[in-house]
């Protein structure tokens, strides 16, 4: 099998930082301690708050992260044979978003796949491309993850006063952000690069309510019902059970992984994860009882952008990690360990593989 590389990374993020001062305005403020926990400082909203209006949509925002990938690999649109979207927050349920972002990138032709996901779904996608192009029928894959949150946001303040907004619809409003990653890959010779060494996913919430939903606009229920509802498309977090089950979920997906690499933890250079804080992390692995040992292995190496852009999905990772190579933090021959978390359904998707591409 021929090994994959990461030939460059792009990122898009909508509009200016909304801090939480602009959201204390919008909606009223979140008491100190939560808003600790939270974590998040500034996230970006494709939605002008002020008036509710649209200024991009979920697909331009993954075309444009898509076009920074290629230019600053140097490749043209036209290579690119394997186009993979992940988003939970689609312009349309048909056509699929990836031939959408195939027609603004000016493709007449290439395999056009979508993953429907949160967090997770960007991770299953680069899986998925590698395997297209270890295999042989395939050499270029764009793959992108971009979500598009605060449509779902917006109205929950929406010519609502900010006294009379419960507290659990604005811990939402301060956590998510939209934006997209992009990640390039591209074959390689076995020369230069060992290509992926590892890759784990599952869901291990079977039997579980999900920690996320976003509810309307499906086949659940006739529309007739769903456009009666207050809000017939609802973003609905289990806060509670998101705290109390994330260790768990973190912990097995990080054991999985490095098993199925044969590796210890201290053998990873960086570790993108974007859940917040390391160290809050390491407090609340700890309070669950989880055994420590691969975490304690990667003190100092667990990388995110949370605060600078809220939780965002289908673009957490390639986010996170488009933010660690800008900023200097990765380096040729690293071994780097993508790792994303999802609590719709207590999902998880990881990767380990050499960062290939040059500062």
């Amino acid at each position: 099998m021929r090994p994959v590389k990461i030939a460059s990374t792009g990122a898009h993020l909508p509009g200016e930082p909304l801090s939480n001062a602009d959201l204390e305005r919008l909606c009223g403020p979140l008491p100190p301690d939560i808003l600790e926990g939270i974590q998040v400082q500034t996230r970006h909203w494709m939605v002008d708050p002020e008036t509710g209006e649209h200024r991009e949509t979920n697909s331009e925002m993954a075309t444009a992260a898509g076009r920074q990938a290629l230019e600053r690999a140097g490749v043209d649109a036209s290579e690119v044979d394997l186009l993979i979207i992940s988003t939970a927050s689609p312009d349309f349920p048909l056509p699929p978003m990836a031939t959408l972002v195939q027609d603004a990138l000016g493709l007449r032709r290439c395999t056009s796949l979508e993953v429907r996901s949160g967090c997770a779904g960007a991770v299953e996608a680069l899986d998925i491309a590698r395997s297209y192009i270890e295999r042989g029928s395939h050499s270029t894959a764009l793959v992108i993850g971009s979500e598009a949150i605060s449509p779902l946001l917006v109205p929950v303040f929406q010519d609502v006063e900010p006294e009379k907004i419960r507290m659990r619809d604005r811990i939402g409003l301060y956590t998510f952000g939209d934006g997209a990653g992009a990640i390039l890959l591209q074959a390689a010779d076995p020369s230069e690069t060992r290509g992926v060494i590892a890759a784990s996913s599952a869901c291990v919430g079977g039997g579980q309510k999900p920690g996320m939903q976003i509810v309307g606009g499906g086949t659940h229920m006739s529309l007739r019902r769903q456009f009666a509802a207050k809000r017939p498309v609802d973003l609905r977090v289990d806060v509670s059970a998101s705290a109390t089950q994330t260790p768990a979920v973190i912990a097995e997906a990080l054991t999985d992984l490095l098993e199925a690499g044969g590796l210890q933890a201290s053998d990873v250079a960086a570790c993108i994860l974007p859940e917040g804080n390391a160290g809050y992390l390491t407090d609340e692995l700890a309070e669950a009882g989880i055994d420590m040992t691969h975490w304690d292995g990667l003190a100092g190496r667990v990388m995110e952008n949370l605060s600078e852009v809220g939780a965002t999905g289908s673009a957490a990772v390639p986010l996170a990690l488009d933010h660690a190579w800008a900023t200097g933090r990765l380096s040729p021959g690293d071994l780097v360990m993508l790792l994303a978390i999802e609590t719709s359904k207590w999902k998880f998707a990881g990767m380990i593989l050499p960062w290939t591409v040059a500062a």
